[in-house]
Order: C-alpha cells, then sequence, then structure tokens
C-alpha cells in the first residue's frame, strides 16, 4: 500500500464526486458539470485511472432485489488470519471483510437470504473463533461521496464553558 497522495485540484475533486455519484455519465455531460471541456475532462479521468485514484466502475446492486432478505454485520474474534482470508474467500455471502485493531480481528457485512442462512454462514466463522453478530435494520448513508482529504478542512469544536 502506497503512502503517496496524489495531488488533486479543484476540477479533479469535482470529477470525482460526479463520478461517484453517477459513474455512467457520459465525458461530454462530466465536462459540462465541472466546467470543462470533453477532451479535458477525458484526459484527467484517464490521469485519474493511471495514478490509482480511480480503481474501478462498478454496478451498486440492491440485495433485498437479489433475493438477500437480511444484511449483517459479523464480528470475528482473535483467529489465524491467513484461515479467515481463506474463509472469506470461499464465502460468496461475505460482501466487505476487514481486518481491524481492537477487541475483534476482523468486522464483515454479510448478505444472507434469511435468519437460517444466516445461522450458516456465521457457523463457519464460529468454528475458527468467537463471533458477535448484529442484523441491519436500516443506512442512514452507505456509498458516500468520498473528496481528497484536506487537513484544513478539519476544525475541533471549541465551547466556551461559562461560570452562569
Amino acid at each position: 500500500m502506497s503512502t503517496e497522495i496524489c495531488q488533486l485540484d479543484h476540477y479533479d475533486s469535482r470529477i470525482l464526486a460526479e463520478l461517484q455519484r453517477d459513474a455512467r455519465i457520459t465525458m461530454a455531460e462530466l465536462g459540462r458539470r465541472v466546467h470543462l471541456s470533453q477532451p479535458a475532462v477525458t484526459e484527467r479521468v484517464r490521469k485519474l485511472e493511471l495514478n490509482g485514484v480511480i480503481k474501478g466502475y462498478r454496478a451498486e446492486v440492491d440485495y433485498q432485489q437479489l433475493g438477500y432478505g437480511i444484511r449483517a454485520i459479523v464480528r470475528v474474534g482473535r483467529a489465524e488470519y491467513a484461515r479467515v482470508v481463506k474463509l472469506v474467500e470461499q464465502t460468496p455471502e461475505v460482501i466487505n471483510a476487514f481486518n481491524v485493531t481492537g477487541e475483534d480481528s476482523w468486522v464483515m457485512e454479510i448478505a444472507v437470504i434469511d435468519v437460517g442462512h444466516l445461522d450458516a454462514v456465521v457457523t463457519k466463522f464460529c468454528i475458527l473463533t468467537e463471533t458477535s453478530t448484529c442484523i441491519v435494520l436500516n443506512a442512514a448513508r452507505e456509498n458516500a461521496v468520498v473528496l481528497p482529504a484536506r487537513r484544513e478542512n478539519i476544525k475541533p469544536q471549541i465551547r466556551k464553558v461559562t461560570g452562569k
């Protein structure tokens, strides 16, 4: 994992925001939205792709429409890293799997058909170590637009304490 951060300007940030909202947008329309010519915006997108800022494009799907009635977050305790990775790779219900710090070693998002299916998937991981499962009721935010990090945008909340 590279620690080098690609320097992006205002146009690049706007391009990224628009593509994250709609990756199927035409280059001509993208150019109109960010106030650049179609060739200029195409070149900038190509550079963002070459620099690894844009890693790919994909369709966002509705799990319910595909027959998955339950989404859950599964926390997995300490276990041998390679065994967990192998099990994740063998478990298509795992949508996202993150190796994390803290009490748990892994946090995963899974999609399953029903409670019986949930039990079957979680049991695979229970064999390795302890788990904890939470069923997702709804999502307040998913796939939010991510723009370049800027330290100047971070402002600590300062509250005055008065004796009144």
